[in-house]
């Protein structure tokens, strides 16, 4: 009996696949928010609001399905659908500086969903959502530095100190966006109830 019901907790249900639908769907409209809004572009990062859906998804869906929908997302975008930001698309766009970013959301949604797993609290969904974003900072920008010393055309004077003053303008953004992700998620987790709580 109780591998039954371990095997069946792992599949997913209707509603789960809606929810990772939708969370697609988001990060989609979150990526593009910088073809409607074209100074939000800096240096060679352009800000948007997928790490707010990334780490939202994690903290709502829980970490398998909140990764699972960040990893759809990419799947969609490398086969060529014009879903990454400034409508981007296809198997080159592993190339691009930036590509690192989007990996980092399939992670940064896994540790969200997997902190507040093991507590319900206010706070632990607000860690969670901020410790997300680091990640988000911290692989992406390295990701980004060498990926413009190896292989992408660098700007002029690139150094590893102008990679990271790139990511201080959309900072405030993100540590505001986490810690509302986090009030918010808490509060729709308990309308929900999606993903189990110890």
């Amino acid at each position: 009996m109780a591998t039954v019901t371990q095997h069946s907790h792992h599949k997913l249900r209707t509603v789960d696949i809606t929810y990772i639908g939708l969370f697609t769907t988001l990060m989609m409209v979150g990526a593009n928010i910088t073809s409607f809004a074209p100074f939000m572009v800096v240096g060679g990062v352009p800000i948007t609001l997928q790490t707010f859906f990334a780490i939202l998804a994690g903290l709502i869906l829980g970490s398998r399905k909140g990764a699972l929908a960040c990893t759809i997302y990419m799947c969609v975008g490398l086969a060529g659908a014009p879903v990454f930001a400034r409508f981007g698309g296809g198997i080159g766009q592993i190339l691009s500086p930036t590509f690192g970013f989007i990996i980092t959301f399939i992670f940064a949604a896994f540790v969200a969903g997997l902190i507040v797993e093991r507590s319900g609290t206010k706070k632990s969904f607000i860690v969670a959502a901020l410790v997300a974003t680091a990640i988000n900072y911290l692989i992406g920008t390295n990701w980004m530095f060498f990926a413009y010393k190896l292989w992408a055309s660098a700007p002029e004077n690139f150094s590893y100190k102008l990679a990271w003053l790139w990511m201080i303008p959309p900072l405030p953004k993100d540590i505001i966006l986490a810690i509302f992700a986090g009030i918010f998620a808490h509060r729709l987790q308990k309308t929900l109830k999606i993903m189990p709580i110890q």
